[in-house]
């Protein structure tokens, strides 16, 4: 029996009864197979896993789509009971920021200065903000992310360790559609040719991972997203494994982010770079 609550006592008074590991899932709701597999990843290890439905405004720019964000808290409940979970929390905004905006927030350093961050000025703040806080309020001990989301994971993970928060970060593989599409709340925005149009992207990463040399990775996935009008790159970055600069050799990941319609998609694959190759 998956239990709602939406209060600080309510979640109290539940994590109270919680035995053993608590393993923590953060969404902010409409819930597809992706948030489904971090579910099924937490439960193969704790028995209690609390999955955090909750639109978080810190993250949204003025520009961005806060107000038109997607809320299906039943679906979502349902979702969550079918994978076993124990408790959602889906808390209101006063909840989670009690007294208005906190005047003191996460800073995300250097690393959220590249890619997302460039192009979102303050989501990581907002982001790093409220993943603290519900790490707190959860009492976490291991938490689960997408790789999806791969520069958020990284700066979830540095922020665990430089602040000895003491949180086991696990990252969870992307979860695609048969044809490639990562899976996102915001594909629901598309519409069937859009769909087809955002497909460039994960067959760019596909074709740029297939190489092994730099200069080969990054020009065979430019040449499949000029090859798709609709598709508006706003970065396409070949980085290491840790999104500093990419090495000659080793493991490396191949990052892009574009605009199709107005919907803004992120997309990532592991590679590994080999000189010469």
């Amino acid at each position: 029996m998956t239990s709602l609550v939406h209060t600080r006592a309510e979640l109290a008074s539940v994590l109270d009864l919680a035995q053993g590991e608590i393993a923590v899932v953060m969404t902010m709701g409409a819930l597809h197979e992706g948030h489904r597999e971090l579910m099924r990843q937490a439960r193969k290890r704790s028995a209690f896993v609390l999955v955090t439905i909750f639109v978080n405004p810190l993250q949204f720019g003025p520009n961005e789509d806060f107000e038109k964000y997607p809320r299906t808290l039943d679906a979502d409940v349902a979702a969550c009971a079918a994978e076993g979970v124990a408790v959602v929390f889906a808390p209101g905004r006063d909840d989670v920021y009690p007294g208005g905006a906190p005047s003191i927030t996460m800073h995300p350093g250097p690393l959220g200065d590249i890619l997302e961050g460039a192009s979102r000025p303050g989501h990581f703040s907002g982001m790093l903000t409220v993943v603290e806080k519900l790490l707190m309020l959860t009492r976490a001990d291991v938490a689960y992310f997408g790789e999806k989301d791969f520069q958020q994971l990284a700066l979830i993970r540095r922020m665990v360790d430089d602040l000895e928060l003491g949180v086991e970060i696990v990252g969870v593989p992307t979860v695609r559609e048969p044809d490639g599409l990562a899976l996102s709340s915001r594909n629901r925005y598309l519409t069937p040719d859009q769909r087809r149009a955002a497909l460039a992207l994960s067959r760019a990463l596909r074709e740029g991972a297939a190489r092994s040399d730099p200069e080969s990775v990054l020009a065979a996935a430019h040449k499949i997203l000029a090859e798709e009008p609709d598709v508006r790159v706003d970065y396409l970055a070949l980085t290491g494994a840790d999104l500093g600069s990419a090495p000659d050799e080793g493991e490396a990941r191949l990052l892009v982010a574009a605009k199709v319609g107005t919907t803004r998609l992120i997309d990532n694959v592991p590679l590994r770079l080999q000189k010469g190759a």
